[in-house]
């Protein structure tokens, strides 16, 4: 299990990455991406630490792994709610001066 949960994270990984950087005015798919990264990082954590396996060459990518997709996820909760909120204060700063 601790293997095949490695390589489904590490092709969902590379995907997502390459995905988020030409979309990265997407804002419906960089929050899709970003939830479904929160989905991934508990799936990850949750397998590294509770199944038992031997300690392997992949063992250390699977922690860096989960560890670098918590800063993929930050990123695209950014990418995917800055716009929203950037327009919305300006919006209404613009009513105030009126």
């Amino acid at each position: 299990m601790f293997n095949f949960v490695f390589w489904v994270l590490a092709i969902w990984f590379i995907v997502n990455v390459v995905w988020m950087w030409f979309k990265l005015d997407d804002q419906t798919l960089q929050k899709t991406f970003a939830w479904i990264n929160v989905c991934a990082i508990v799936i990850g954590f949750w397998v590294y630490y509770s199944v038992t396996h031997d300690a392997s060459a992949i063992d250390g990518w699977f922690i860096t792994m989960n560890w670098v997709n918590i800063a993929v996820a930050a990123i695209q909760f950014y990418f995917g709610y800055r716009s929203e909120n950037n327009t919305h204060n300006a919006h209404n700063v613009h009513h105030k001066a009126a």
